[in-house]
């Protein structure tokens, strides 16, 4: 039986608003109410119920992760289930409650047994829960593969995209992929009948591509302003199409290094709040002490050794969610980046909002933005500190 919970004298951060002096009552793995503290006095609660006073901490919505290869010296790309779980025990140690694990471009063979230790992996974790997959290709343009393996690139293949969404038996949230590429409409429409979310990335599409893209139901970008046809003011691209139409959604990694801070501030006056989602873009030796490993080397990101190209970054969540608020942003529009848009975009119906019903996915932060407390689906998890 889970452990009710209520945690009190906090400013609750709903994803939807800021609240003071207020209370969240979890039962049941879910979130029963949200009232004022007055109200709190007033209850009786049950002998059962653990009661915390967090002495006036923020309490939000758990961080989701739509877009990470891997933490810790894990990830989806050692294609073990065994590093999957690792990723689990690790993440909530960073305010992460659930994530979609990011599998890089590779053959077909490879690929296969990525999502297949995804798969074997889900419904096993102690810690971070695994939503799905995101695959990031194999349908990628080779012209802006970044850091990506041009061998595991492939034009647009239906039949593969078939074997593909049956590896994921069912478990497939998102896929990057290039609109411009030569029988796209055919795959996008074929995905989005199976509930796929489509993400344009690793693109050289024009202006007038991402329009295409757009009616084909192409409607989120991958890590925006990387790995992509760049704004010009005669081809404003994908960077122009995601600035110039509210409807399409992005991704923005929050390390200050692939994205300058400022160019998030102009994302934020030209977007609706709820079209931007705070990524990590991670990569496994994240958060280890590793400095380089054969082929990388980290300088507040990861490069590749034989050309400098960045692949990645060396942040968590809450390093990101820190970021957002040290550049300036309201730490209410950080939870809508960390928490909500993730999950409202992948989606994710019972989540990213701290409102009755909802899964009490929940972290509790101090005033400097220290982690107290992460509660996952109801039940305190502690994390794992790979450092440590």
């Amino acid at each position: 039986m889970k452990t009710a919970i209520c945690l009190h004298n906090a400013t609750v951060l709903t994803g939807l608003s800021i609240m003071h002096n207020c209370a969240v009552y979890i039962k049941d793995g879910k979130i029963a109410d949200v009232y004022n503290e007055e109200r709190f006095r007033q209850k009786i609660f049950s002998p059962k119920v653990k009661i915390i006073d967090v002495n006036g901490a923020y309490v939000m919505p758990g961080m989701i992760d739509t877009h990470i290869h891997g933490m810790g010296g894990y990830g989806a790309d050692d294609a073990d289930y065994k590093s999957l779980l690792h990723m689990s025990e690790i993440l909530p140690y960073y305010g992460v409650t659930s994530f979609i694990p990011t599998c890089c471009t590779s053959s077909e063979d490879i690929l296969k047994k990525k999502i297949q230790a995804i798969c074997k992996a889900m419904g096993k974790e102690k810690g971070a829960n695994i939503l799905g997959i995101h695959l990031e290709g194999p349908f990628l343009s080779s012209e802006f593969i970044g850091a990506q393996s041009i061998d595991g690139i492939s034009p647009v293949d239906l039949a593969l995209m078939h074997r593909l969404y049956k590896y994921c038996r069912g478990k497939l949230i998102n896929m990057t992929v290039a609109p411009e590429l030569k029988g796209m409409r055919e795959l996008a429409l074929y995905c989005i009948e199976k509930g796929i979310v489509l993400q344009a990335g690793h693109t050289n599409a024009t202006y007038d591509q991402m329009l295409e893209a757009i009616q084909a139901g192409i409607m989120h970008v991958t890590h925006l302003f990387n790995a992509m046809r760049p704004l010009h003011h005669r081809e404003p691209g994908v960077v122009g199409a995601v600035l110039i139409h509210p409807e399409i959604s992005c991704e923005i990694i929050g390390d200050g290094v692939h994205v300058n801070p400022n160019l998030i501030h102009l994302l934020l006056k030209s977007k609706p709040l709820s079209q931007i989602v705070l990524i990590t873009d991670a990569l496994s030796p994240a958060k280890t002490k590793l400095k380089q490993t054969s082929n990388l080397y980290f300088d507040k990101c990861f490069y590749r050794k034989e050309d400098n190209v960045i692949n990645g970054s060396g942040i968590s969540m809450l390093d990101g969610f820190k970021n957002l608020i040290a550049w300036g942003i309201s730490i209410e529009k950080a939870v809508r980046l960390a928490s909500t848009n993730p999950a409202q975009i992948m989606g994710q119906k019972t989540k990213g909002l701290l409102i009755p019903g909802y899964d009490a996915d929940v972290i509790v932060l101090d005033k400097q933005l220290n982690l107290l407390h992460t509660i996952i689906n109801g039940q305190f998890v502690k994390g794992i500190n790979p450092c440590a």
